[in-house]
């Protein structure tokens, strides 16, 4: 390689935009260094592994005391971090795998979510539950799930969602202080894909950035921000990548101009930036890789209903359709596993089939 050659190559190097699980990771240690009442407890976090996606990789040796791996009992590592919440502290808790949330569910909905309003005056409570959900990686049926539909509706318990479009550093540290117990969602397809940080999604693709509520952001990717969306979808974080690819394939092969948003906050979901943008979509798909009945996707749905009655402007002429993954186990083979999760091609075949005029079958 010649010189010229390799300082370019460096100065290539230089410029990529790290990867969602080094975010993460730079999120807790900033966090932690500028607040000394932020513990981080769960399973296998201590150096050199570092957690079982890395994301806690260094804590324990910058912060050895408020690194706290336990036993393997999700129920009491999160009952633990709600009792120190309850004192003042501001506890993450890491779930090694966001199946075995359901673990905890007790402690979640009976005793930190319930410990905001029910000791006679609403308490500050602040702790954070990060969650690394989702499949395509051949864990099978134990470690591959999306449980998020499961606890949408707990009063005072917040649920969000990594995305590679917000910065996970500003986001912690909100969450951390937010009053309110909070879930966030990591999907664990993301934690080897790069940020996307600029105003620059691809070749074909740019987006922007939609402030909201409490400061909670939503993503809009656009391929002409000024052009009447065939369709619009929903999505959370962890479906980025695959409605990204979905949205320039429709636009590549079937010349369908789709639009894509992507919010910070799953709930309590506040569609208010974004009900413009609906407003001019000739469609609105919510897709999300979890499966179908009482879920997200259901949920906002309904939201988008409410809104459009609540203020008779909304263009929502049409109903908001909802995709998801089968309802079934996810099996370990890779090729069946694909089958089962909602894949590039899936979104593809159901957009085109929707802006054709078809009736797309609910999953």
């Amino acid at each position: 390689m010649t010189s010229s050659t390799a300082t370019s190559a460096s100065a290539e190097s230089t410029q990529l935009a790290e990867r969602v699980v080094e975010n993460l990771s730079r999120a807790h240690h900033e966090l932690m260094a500028a607040d000394q009442s932020v513990v981080l407890i769960g399973e296998d976090l201590l150096d050199p592994y570092g957690g079982a996606f890395k994301v806690a990789r260094g804590l324990s040796t910058a912060f050895p005391d408020r690194v706290l791996t336990t036993p393997i009992s999700e129920a009491g590592l999160t009952g633990f971090a709600a009792g120190l919440a309850l004192a003042g502290q501001r506890p993450i808790v890491e779930i090694m795998f966001g199946d075995f949330i359901s673990l905890a569910f007790d402690q979640i909905w009976n005793f930190l979510s319930k410990s905001v309003t029910m000791y006679g005056r609403r308490l500050e409570l602040n702790a954070v539950i990060r969650c690394p959900v989702g499949g395509n990686r051949g864990y099978g049926a134990t470690h591959s799930q999306s449980p998020q539909k499961h606890f949408i509706g707990i009063p005072d318990l917040e649920l969000y969602e990594v995305s590679p479009f917000h910065d996970n550093v500003p986001l912690l540290a909100r969450l951390a202080n937010r009053g309110n117990p909070v879930i966030l969602f990591e999907d664990k397809s993301l934690y080897t894909r790069r940020m996307l940080p600029g105003d620059e999604v691809s070749e074909l693709l740019s987006r922007r950035l939609l402030e909201g509520r409490d400061g909670d952001g939503w993503a809009h990717v656009f391929i002409d921000r000024d052009a009447e969306p065939d369709v619009v979808i929903i999505t959370p974080g962890g479906l980025v990548s695959r409605c990204v690819d979905a949205v320039e394939e429709l636009l590549v092969e079937h010349e369908l101009e789709v639009e894509l948003l992507v919010p910070q906050r799953l709930y309590p979901f506040d569609p208010t930036p974004v009900l413009p943008i609906l407003d001019r979509a000739g469609h609105v798909v919510v897709i999300e890789e979890g499966t179908g009945g009482g879920s997200w996707g259901t949920e906002v749905a309904v939201t988008l209903y409410e809104h459009a009655r609540a203020d008779g402007s909304s263009g929502l002429a049409r109903p908001v359709h909802r995709l998801s993954s089968e309802s079934s186990i996810i099996p370990c083979a890779r090729h069946l596993e694909q089958q089962v999760l909602i894949q590039t091609a899936d979104i593809v075949e159901a957009v085109a089939t929707l802006a054709g005029g078809e009736e797309v079958e609910h999953a």
